[in-house]
């Protein structure tokens, strides 16, 4: 049974790691921003952690039977009734996992990955992205496209979809701006339609660094590119983290199980979308699958709905994918706020209702504004209404007079007519 290795200590003169320990993300720490802003800087180092450590250990012995809860809120077969993550023409959507690697020998992996077209961006003698230490990475891809496997209720939102393994880190500091710019680069080169990257850093990053860069150039591809929002948000501090805050990315935040933020998912302005993030089941390296929380699988929750997106849609930009999914989220407030954006990912309805093109997302109409109170009018004399009402009245109490003197005349002459006859 392999443990996840406990993260190192900190260099001297090294920003601390970001605390999301346990949590699900692999976080990313960095040098003053400066040195990833300045000219050809190849990007700031970043020690890179995984988190989700927990009783997670792999192999399993035993498999998750039950579906989990993350779906059993959803009506899979109608999730699935036009497509599983191929097109018309029975092609698979392609969607790279830049992690800590994907591993294939996990029977719901192996047939959804693509290892001719991965990249190890660590092990300095190469690979193909499918050597997985850490764990991290291959529960991110089953979260995706594992497929359906006999004796689990867990499976990928889109079990169709191929896998594009490329490690870029792997849990010990390996692994920077550089190399994920790389690792983004080489995504884009091997066809990828979506790229999820759940992985994060609060260093201040330019809008002409290479990551940044690279993440413009993916977008411009037309490459759907879903990023975590981080793990540090306990204090409820708002702030932005890199790659999710760049412009054109959608930025995934955790829920739980009510639908409201998850306590460590980070609050910020870049926020656009949230998805479930506690006690999230995903399979794990050689065999069977385990629990964990995060970020970390909030993005590839969301990244699996825009793979069957693209698969249904392969003619809409990626804006219009990200206002599909935004539109059609489950709201508790009226429009986006700085916790769950635009509201928690409903898959179900943005594969529903998609029958015409996406528009930015605006807030909900709501009920119309009541009408401002009108002060009483106050009147010296009676309306026309008022007095016919009262002439109404009194008719109808006079004829009830008579009719009272009528019968009490008519009682009287009676009761002296019966008397005189019994005089006679």
């Amino acid at each position: 049974m392999h443990r996840v290795p406990t993260p190192r200590r900190p260099a001297a003169g090294r920003r601390p790691l970001l605390p999301a320990l346990a949590l699900g993300l692999v976080a990313l720490t960095a040098a003053p921003a400066q040195a990833a802003d300045g000219p050809g800087a190849p990007g700031a180092p970043y020690g890179l952690r995984p988190d989700g450590a927990g009783e997670c250990t792999f192999p399993m012995k035993k498999q998750i039977e039950d579906r989990p809860w993350a779906l059993q809120r959803l009506l899979l077969d109608e999730l699935w009734a036009r497509t599983k993550g191929k097109d018309a023409q029975g092609r698979s959507v392609r969607v790279a996992v830049i992690d800590t690697g994907v591993d294939r020998a996990n029977p719901q992996l192996g047939a959804a990955v693509d290892r001719g077209a991965g990249l190890d961006l660590v092990d300095p003698k190469g690979g193909d992205g499918t050597a997985d230490s850490v764990g991290h990475g291959t529960k991110v891809a089953g979260l995706i496209a594992a497929r359906p496997q006999p004796g689990t209720g867990f499976v990928g939102l889109a079990p169709d979809a191929t896998i594009i393994p490329i490690r870029q880190n792997d849990g010990q500091g390996k692994g920077d701006s550089g190399t994920l710019a790389r690792a983004i680069d080489h995504a884009v080169a091997k066809g990828a339609q979506v790229i999820n990257v759940s992985q994060d850093t609060d260093a201040q990053l330019s809008a002409d660094s290479a990551l940044a860069t690279a993440v413009r150039k993916a977008i411009e591809a037309k490459v759907v590119v879903v990023a975590s929002a981080g793990n540090d948000g306990a204090a409820g501090v708002k702030r932005r983290t890199y790659p999710a805050a760049f412009p054109g990315v959608l930025a995934v935040a955790s829920s739980d199980r009510n639908n409201e933020r998850a306590a460590f998912s980070q609050p910020g302005d870049f926020v656009g979308i949230a998805a479930p993030g506690v006690d999230m089941v995903s399979t794990v390296p050689g065999f069977g699958q385990c629990i964990d929380n995060g970020t970390s699988f909030s993005a590839p929750y969301v990244a699996g709905v825009a793979a069957l997106l693209r698969a249904e849609h392969p003619d809409w930009s990626v804006q219009q994918i990200v206002w599909q999914i935004q539109n059609t989220a489950e709201r508790t407030v009226n429009g986006r706020d700085d916790y769950v954006g635009w509201g928690v990912v409903d898959p179900v309805r943005a594969l529903g209702q998609d029958h015409e093109p996406p528009k930015p997302p605006v807030p909900d109409p709501g009920p119309p504004p009541a009408a401002a109170p009108q002060a009483a009018v106050l009147r010296l004399t009676e309306t026309p209404r008022e007095r016919e009402e009262r002439l109404g009245a009194y008719a109808l109490g006079i004829a009830a007079v008579l009719i009272a003197v009528i019968a009490g005349t008519a009682t009287v002459v009676r009761d002296a007519r019966n008397r005189r006859r019994r005089l006679q």
